[in-house]
């Protein structure tokens, strides 16, 4: 179900309702209406206009196709955009989605493009009792997407410390291509969690009657939460640069330790090449020509020449380098 409409009863807890006839009772608190509109559909912006009761500005932000973390008071409500994960097996681009909400006393309006995932998890709440007003319903979304990401960014600089302790040559494209991955994955996540630790901590200092001290202190906790998580992914992006100019290094260490070792080769040859090729020139008068130990004396002779450069090499510790 990608809309729905909850409104808080006398029993203390949520039941569906039809979003129209919701908005207009508008029943005083404790009364409280969550509705959840599914911004791709084309009536949305439709509905927002006839029964939102809202500022223009805010519908044209609800449904705006971009947007990023924010949190801004507005007459007598609050707009509030914030970043969740999305369902696996969602096709979209980003790996976190916006929700965006019109809160104010007694009412929340929030829409999403896409499925998010924990929001499932905060209509059960809604309905079982757990959420009693704006306030308990935004802290307990930005908890719910806090726990959600948390494990992903701290998956991240796992796979950082993994590719750290596989640093060797025989797994250089493999340890290359993760650390890649895990580059790039943190920028694409960095991007939304700095602004939506702002978001919070301006939300949490916010002074909207709806929010209670408790809503606060969650608000100030998911906050604080996704500080460290920039944190970590700011460290994931570093230490993926350090790793992959150490990767470098090593790629550039092996070049050069196999072109030292032809060159060295070819130094050994060299002299032998240019012995063959002086006895083997088809001209008249080429010592030993006709005796039958020559060729075997040219033999013997070649491997000193070859064992006394290899010898110099091996002193001069070229093989080392």
């Amino acid at each position: 179900m990608n809309r729905w409409a909850l409104e808080l009863q006398s029993d203390g807890k949520g039941h569906e309702v039809d979003a129209a006839e919701a908005c207009a009772r508008r029943a005083p608190p404790p009364s409280f209406v969550w509705i959840h509109l599914d911004g791709r559909e084309q009536e949305t912006l439709r509905w927002l206009n006839d029964h939102g009761g809202m500022p223009t500005t805010v519908i044209y932000a609800l449904t705006a196709t971009e947007t990023r973390p924010r949190s801004e008071a507005i007459e007598h409500g609050a707009l509030i955009n914030l970043r969740g994960p999305s369902l696996p097996g969602d096709q979209q681009q980003d790996r976190l989605v916006s929700i965006r909400a019109w809160v104010e006393h007694g009412r929340a309006i929030s829409v999403s493009f896409h499925p998010i995932d924990g929001l499932d998890v905060l209509r059960d709440q809604m309905i079982a009792g757990s959420i009693k007003d704006p306030g308990d319903l935004i802290s307990h979304l930005a908890m719910i997407i806090t726990k959600r990401v948390d494990p992903v960014i701290a998956d991240l600089g796992d796979l950082v410390d993994d590719c750290e302790l596989a640093l060797a040559p025989e797994h250089a494209y493999e340890t290359r291509r993760k650390i890649a991955e895990a580059r790039s994955d943190a920028i694409v996540y960095r991007r939304f969690v700095a602004p939506q630790r702002e978001a919070l901590s301006r939300l949490a200092e916010l002074d909207a009657p709806w929010l209670e001290e408790d809503d606060r202190l969650h608000l100030r906790e998911a906050a604080d939460r996704f500080a460290r998580m920039a944190e970590e992914l700011e460290a994931v992006r570093e230490r993926s640069a350090l790793i992959h100019e150490q990767l470098t290094d090593l790629r550039s260490e092996q070049i050069e330790n196999r072109a030292l070792l032809l060159s060295i080769v070819a130094l050994i040859f060299l002299p032998l090449t240019f012995l063959t090729g002086l006895l083997g020139m088809n001209v008249e008068g080429i010592p030993g020509a006709h005796e039958p130990w020559a060729f075997w004396g040219v033999v013997g002779f070649c491997v000193v020449i070859a064992g006394a450069i290899t010898a110099w090499f091996s002193f001069a510790h070229w093989f080392r380098r």
